[in-house]
């Protein structure tokens, strides 16, 4: 046989996806499968029928709070969105300076966007990371460059949101990755240090560290000395994250085979070079999926900062719901903001999952 043909003869079959046949296969091969699906199927239908109705279909989109309350439900008053939007989005910063931590979200979306290209990764990236939380501290402050000074408690909304999430978990992801191999260090201090403070804070829900972090952390400082509420649900947040990050890592450190460590050893490299040009490229490669997990629950977990004073982009949402104009278009209000959310975890999810096709492209089968 020539090799032509042995490869011929070795060709993976074509797989040819049929509905119909799928369909016959996996929900109507019984009686009862057959009938599940009938019932399930329209049941879903309607659901999506009555929801087209009333967001699309009998919506309105320009209406005063009198002819929406007139809708008695029948339809979305899609007009809240219009008129309270710009709270939601921002708080009760600075009505006429909006346009700064609008511009500031805009250039957080195109950095994210810049993000998903492995080919930028590198130096530049992250100095362009750097550069943009320079800018936006001072888009949203102010004073100088000709802005007005806005004090940060009128903070709120997005942005608020997207600094509590990136900036905690810029800096939860190092101490975490130390965490790790402190605790899988051979020095006793280290070790009982590491494995201590992960213990002590995974122990714990993140409400409780930020009430340290706003009622009993305060009592500790000197008369006279105070620090920033936002500085101190960073702080609570990033060691909060640490710890799980702390935890993800230590798991990818342990699933990398042992020959990566000895082959490493055998080059003759130290114990920094080894950790950052073998081990740990190849331990958080392992860990993509719960580290992006991490990510998303850090960014829908800024809620919690209600408690010290906070108004993020959920709370900012809330607070629209006490005029009593708008109370009654409350799933118009929850839902403008879940799609927020969702839109950026689902892009956190894609991001990861191409990240892992990319990197089984360059490893190779």
């Amino acid at each position: 046989m020539s090799a032509d043909a042995d490869m011929v003869g070795r060709l993976a079959p074509v797989s040819s996806f049929q509905p119909a046949q799928w369909a016959r296969k996996r929900l109507f091969n019984n009686w009862y499968n057959a009938l599940l699906t009938v019932v399930f199927g329209l049941a879903i239908v309607q659901i999506l029928v009555s929801l087209y109705r009333w967001a699309f279909a009998n919506a309105v989109l320009f209406a005063t709070p009198q002819q929406c309350q007139a809708l008695a439900g029948k339809g979305a008053c899609w007009a809240v969105v219009l008129q309270q939007g710009r709270f939601i989005l921002f708080g009760r910063y600075t009505y006429d300076q909006q346009w700064r931590p609008a511009l500031g979200i805009a250039l957080f979306l195109l950095m994210l966007a810049a993000t998903c290209f492995r080919r930028l990764w590198g130096r530049w990236l992250l100095m362009g990371w750097a550069a943009l939380y320079v800018v936006f501290g001072v888009l949203m402050w102010g004073g100088v460059l000709g802005l007005p000074y806005v004090e940060q408690s009128l903070w709120g909304g997005l942005p608020l949101t997207l600094v509590l999430s990136v900036v905690s978990l810029t800096f939860a992801f190092p101490f975490g990755v130390l965490l790790a191999l402190g605790r899988r260090s051979s020095l006793p201090v280290i070790h009982s240090l590491s494995v201590g403070y992960i213990e002590l804070i995974r122990g714990v829900p993140l409400v409780t560290v930020l009430f340290m972090a706003s009622v009993m952390f305060p009592l500790f400082l000197p008369e006279g000395m105070d620090i920033d509420r936002l500085l101190r649900a960073l702080v609570a947040i990033t060691l909060f994250c640490a710890a799980y990050i702390a935890e993800v890592v230590r798991a990818g450190l342990q699933g990398l085979p042992r020959g990566q460590y000895e082959a490493a050893d055998a080059l003759g490299l130290g114990f920094w070079a080894k950790t950052r040009l073998v081990v740990l490229p190849q331990a958080l490669r392992l860990v993509i999926p719960p580290l992006v997990g991490i990510c998303i629950s850090t960014f829908k977990n800024t809620t919690l900062v209600v408690l010290v004073g906070l108004f993020d982009l959920l709370n900012t949402a809330s607070t629209t719901l006490k005029d009593p104009l708008w109370r009654e278009e409350f799933a118009e209000v929850y839902l403008f903001t879940a799609l927020i959310y969702f839109g950026f975890c689902f892009f956190m999810s894609q991001f990861s999952q191409s990240v892992e096709r990319q990197l089984r492209r360059r490893q190779g089968p």
